[in-house]
């Protein structure tokens, strides 16, 4: 997806969704990530989707509601089949890909910047890895603070 011209902001709880809906569908179809969401984890999406809403209002918008532990989470995932770089590099990307897709502002910078955060500390303290924005992802200004 390139990013559209003139596209609003991750502004609220609906875009939210928009988001995290429009992001999972891509990750069902993809041949990567889906075994690893559909057959090693047995994604509920029905109770997957309104959580990961949950989680990303309250980075976005410091919005109540989100009671996860994304580590643990994320460690138990690990524990059933160890996730790779190239996992992490795939994941980001379609992240990067959905909201670039139909948003652009400050909630939308927020979003991917926090996600390459995430991304990098779970595979540094989870996954045994250093792991880094691609290349990709480099040039479209998104890096990992120092430290």
């Amino acid at each position: 997806m390139t990013e559209i011209s003139g596209a609003g902001d991750l502004s609220d709880r609906a875009a939210v969704h928009d988001l995290v809906v429009d992001f999972y569908r891509e990750v069902v179809f993809d041949v990567r990530l889906e075994p690893l969401f559909g057959e090693v984890a047995e994604v509920d999406w029905s109770h997957h989707i309104p959580n990961l809403i949950d989680y990303w209002c309250r980075i976005l918008f410091l919005a109540p509601g989100y009671r996860g532990d994304v580590m643990a989470a994320h460690r138990h995932l690990h524990g059933l089949r160890s996730i790779t770089s190239e996992d992490c590099d795939r994941w980001f990307g379609l992240w990067v890909s959905c909201v670039d897709g139909r948003w652009a502002g400050p909630h939308a910078a927020d979003a991917k910047a926090h996600a390459a955060r995430l991304m990098a500390g779970m595979a540094k303290h989870l996954f045994g890895f250093t792991w880094t924005v691609p290349v990709a992802g480099a040039r479209r200004g998104l890096t990992l603070p120092a430290g």
